[in-house]
């Protein structure tokens, strides 16, 4: 399971970080509409993803044994 996790937030840090990337390229080239979405619209889509994969992270560490489990 912890290695499903790891997968999951490594593949939501990746498309968090290229969506971010193409809002802020767009938005810098002058444009406000991407793809059919708004810019600040995919920024934040992508802040969303980077958070999930945070949050995934957290819950692998959590699952190790010996791990940050409370009452240490």
């Amino acid at each position: 399971m912890r290695a499903v996790l790891i997968w999951a937030a490594r593949s939501a840090g990746v498309l968090g970080v290229v969506t971010m990337v193409l809002a802020v390229a767009g938005r810098l080239s002058g444009a406000y509409w991407l793809g059919g979405f708004q810019i600040g619209t995919l920024l934040q889509a992508g802040m969303a993803a980077m958070l999930a994969a945070c949050l995934a992270y957290l819950v692998a560490l959590a699952e190790q044994p010996g791990g940050a489990s409370p009452g240490r």
